[in-house]
């Protein structure tokens, strides 16, 4: 397989990225953190390549990025007043919200009763999901490898195993969103990040 970079500010660049993952393929592209590669939640063969062009175990489950907070519903069920608050809060942003999953969401996003959810707060993603939908997303490089914040770095690792690249420049975070489990009264940190506990805690107070 030969990746295609697209450049992510060419016209029609997102509109073509979207049609490769409702045909199955697999794309990646920029984030407010790192960059990621993702296929529609919902296609449980495609979430099920990210696993294997990663060489990711399967029991780890994968993050859920959506366009907007609304999407939430799509993809989870029974949220808790503290997880509504915390995504109006900090989304978008790098925040990752682990909640109970939609009864719908293929056992390939998460064999867990939960997911982690996100939107991510950079144009490129943000027009990619509004087009595709909620993805199933997760690092774009091989399990154990330092996780990419450019279009260089994405192909060092994943070149040749997926379908599209959209370059869209360095990443302007670099570092992985923070992740709070909020299935329980009160939410926990289970990864730090850029969003702090002493920031998590002001915003439930």
């Amino acid at each position: 397989m030969q990746t295609e970079i697209v450049p992510a500010g060419e016209p029609g660049a997102t509109e073509r990225a979207a049609r490769v993952l409702q045909n199955g393929g697999l794309v990646a592209f920029p984030t407010d953190t790192v960059y990621g590669v993702g296929a529609p939640v919902f296609a449980a063969e495609s979430v099920l390549r990210l696993y294997e062009v990663k060489g990711r175990s399967s029991e780890k489950a994968i993050a859920v990025l959506v366009a907007e907070a609304a999407d939430l519903e799509r993809v989870a069920a029974g949220l808790t007043p503290s997880a509504r608050k915390l995504a109006q809060r900090f989304w978008p942003g790098p925040l990752t919200l682990v909640v109970p999953k939609h009864p719908a969401l293929p056992e390939a996003v998460s064999a867990l009763p939960t997911v982690g959810i996100r939107q991510p707060d950079h144009p490129v993603a943000q027009r990619l999901l509004a087009l595709a939908g909620p993805l199933a997303v997760t690092s774009a490089n091989l399990s154990g490898q330092p996780s990419p914040v450019s279009a260089r770095q994405v192909m060092a690792q994943l070149g040749g195993r997926i379908d599209v690249l959209l370059d869209g420049g360095q990443t302007p975070g670099g570092v992985a969103s923070t992740v709070v489990d909020c299935t329980a009264e009160r939410p926990v940190i289970v990864r730090a990040g850029p969003i702090s506990l002493a920031e998590i805690e002001a915003a439930l107070a």
